[in-house]
């Protein structure tokens, strides 16, 4: 036998060989199926089931070695992740959560993914089928359930006391004093956030430097039950966690370039049983990787290149308004259901001395900022809306030596003659700092 032939017959023996290199990949019973319409039960068959629920569904091809170990390695790390044969067991918010979760991967194109779809096109979703999806989440058409966390106030020394996530990753107390770069209202779990970046991030997204984020950047999600005032408005209302972002490129190479923790209630508590916890993080930012693992659009006039990085919209208040108060600091934020606007109240140094004082008086030389806008759906996330088109910003003023109230609107409702300046000055300087520790 030649040597092409030896080298041959070779490769057909190792390959013959490889074939009994078969490490099991568990079948197990539906212990907890979740419960849902039999038309959207079809869709997660066709389309996730194969990774995602403890039946066994390879083609002919997906058994061959040496590419069923990347297959086996896919649908045990999908199953760790989400499993529809025992999703059924956990609380209900958490089921729907997961459903949510599902539709965004849909959505954005990272599920089922692109290489699944490309062996296997049935498992594509078409759009008559996300439709079918969307309207039984239907976010703004339901009651979602709130986060299960007790309320109650912060110690005083909680910030101090916060233990470090897991990972080693210390709470940041600085990021009560960073700027807000945008805000969500979050209809698939009726919760409001503030996205908080530190000066690094901030400056970055004012010069449209943010493909990669540098290192050094920082972000602080916020979260806040939403509660219903009598005037029907919707504010912030218990603290439910902050989970911080961390950019270091090569420090933190082996998740993606960022380091993520999570602390929840007012006691702070780390939310990871251990160091894994980081898949979690990572997994669900995967979707977003085009935009350096980070969901959110901040409100900034930079132009940057590409399909929903920024959220220039937002960004455009008035030329008319001597300062723009998108760079100070916010106070809180409401969201009226009956007119799809939300709105974000701003203050500049005076005003942010008050409210970290906890003090019910602003004084003289502080100014609010009141900005509305109307909302638009998130492009990142299916059941939340971010600011869209800004509609209005009222400037308050307290004057002299016994403050006074100075409004002034500025935007559309420029000599609005329904607007009551005292009864609307009056309104926001009311308006309750949402909860911070």
């Amino acid at each position: 036998m030649n040597t092409l032939g030896k080298l041959i017959a070779a490769g057909i023996f190792g390959f013959a060989a490889l074939q009994l290199i078969r490490p099991a990949i568990p079948v197990k019973p539906e212990t907890a199926k979740v419960a849902l319409p039999p038309d959207v039960e079809h869709i997660l068959e066709k389309s996730c089931y194969s990774c995602h629920s403890n039946q066994r569904r390879l083609s002919w091809f997906d058994e061959i070695e040496p590419g069923y170990w990347l297959v086996r390695h896919d649908i045990l790390s999908a199953r760790e992740h989400l499993n529809f044969s025992t999703l059924g067991s956990k609380p209900a918010a958490a089921q729907k959560a997961a459903l949510f979760e599902a539709v965004n991967f849909m959505q954005l194109g990272a599920m089922p993914l692109p290489a699944f779809v490309a062996l296997h096109p049935e498992a594509k979703v078409s759009p008559q089928e996300m439709a079918t999806f969307e309207a039984y989440l239907a976010p703004w058409n339901s009651a979602s359930a709130a986060p299960s966390l007790p309320g109650g106030a912060f110690a005083a020394d909680a910030l101090t006391k916060a233990l470090p996530e897991h990972n080693g990753l210390p709470l940041d107390s600085a990021f009560v004093n960073w700027k807000v770069m945008s805000t969500t209202d979050r209809g698939d779990n009726n919760t409001f956030r503030f996205i908080l970046g530190n000066d690094v991030a901030v400056q970055a997204a004012r010069t449209g430097n943010i493909s990669p984020w540098p290192n050094g950047t920082r972000f602080a999600k916020i979260a806040w039950q939403q509660k219903t005032g009598e005037d029907g408005l919707v504010y912030p209302g218990a603290f439910v966690q902050v989970e911080l972002m961390v950019k270091d490129a090569e420090k933190y190479k082996k998740t993606e370039g960022w380091n993520w923790g999570r602390w929840r209630g007012v006691d702070l508590k780390p939310y990871g049983k251990d160091a894994g916890f980081v898949k979690e993080c990572t997994s669900c930012h995967l979707p977003v990787k085009g935009n350096d693992y980070v969901y959110s659009l901040p409100m900034t006039e930079a132009k940057v290149p590409g399909k929903d990085v920024v959220n220039n919209f937002a960004a455009q208040l008035p030329q008319s308004l001597a300062d723009n108060p998108l760079r100070w600091n916010a106070i809180t934020m409401y969201v009226d259901p009956k007119t799809h606007t939300t709105s974000t109240l701003y203050g500049n140094d005076a005003a942010m001395q008050t409210v970290r004082a906890r003090s019910s008086a602003y004084p003289a030389g502080a100014t609010l900022a009141l900005v509305t806008w109307n909302q638009r759906e998130d492009p990142h996330w299916f059941g939340a809306r971010i600011p869209g088109t800004s509609v209005l910003v009222e400037l308050v003023t307290m004057n002299g030596t016994e403050p006074r109230l100075s409004y002034e609107l500025v935007g559309r409702g420029e000599g609005n003659s329904a607007w009551d300046g005292q009864k609307r000055a009056s309104f926001i300087t009311s308006l309750a700092p949402a909860q911070l520790p």
